[in-house]
């Protein structure tokens, strides 16, 4: 297990939590920083179409991309096959991709305030997908307290039995691709 592994010891697992937590805080303060007096709502706006634009690219990778085109087709079977398995995309290689395909060209068209909203929405998002992803397959909602916590294992228990159908299924309608949100599911029809 090394650093371009798809199978990741816990010590990497955590330490991508940490990296898109402490990027994601960066971005924050960078976009608060920069802004220019009277633009926070164009910020939160930015904001939240980077985080909703994650939302899509979430759906659309996992449908079109790990169900659908080789190697990623491969490497997501093995996460199908061995669902508690620490199986994900390296730290250095999602770093890279949003560097490059995210970063890089909001930072050439928009002024850095507003780049660096539009980041902090989709790192935001990437953040929420990943811990959400992990909780799915990792945190047993039977034992989180009860009292205060029943609403959020209520919720966790319906992402988990979503998922869980995903991984059954497969593919095709009724696939569940949406791991963070059930928006895009709805909309294009694969929501069980």
């Amino acid at each position: 297990m090394g650093l371009f592994s798809l199978e990741q010891d816990k010590r990497l697992l955590v330490a991508d939590f940490v990296f898109y937590g402490v990027l994601v805080l960066a971005l924050a303060a960078t976009a608060a920083v920069t802004l220019p007096v009277g633009h926070v709502g164009r910020a939160a706006a930015c904001v939240a179409a980077g985080a909703l634009a994650w939302t899509l690219a979430e759906y659309a990778l996992h449908r079109f991309v790990l169900h659908g085109v080789q190697p990623f087709k491969r490497w997501h079977a093995l996460h199908h096959a061995r669902p508690v398995a620490l199986i994900a995309t390296p730290t250095l290689l999602t770093a890279a991709g949003f560097g490059l395909v995210v970063l890089a060209p909001a930072w050439w068209l928009m002024p850095l305030w507003l780049a660096s909203a539009l980041v902090l929405g989709v790192l935001a998002g990437y953040l929420v997908y990943i811990v959400m992803h992990h909780a799915v397959h990792h945190v047993h909602s039977a034992a989180l307290a009860p009292g205060r916590w029943q609403a959020g294992a209520a919720w966790l228990r319906g992402h988990q039995r979503r998922h869980a159908l995903h991984h059954r299924s497969g593919a095709g309608p009724g696939a569940c691709y949406g791991v963070s949100t059930r928006l895009w599911d709805r909309v294009f029809g694969s929501l069980v």
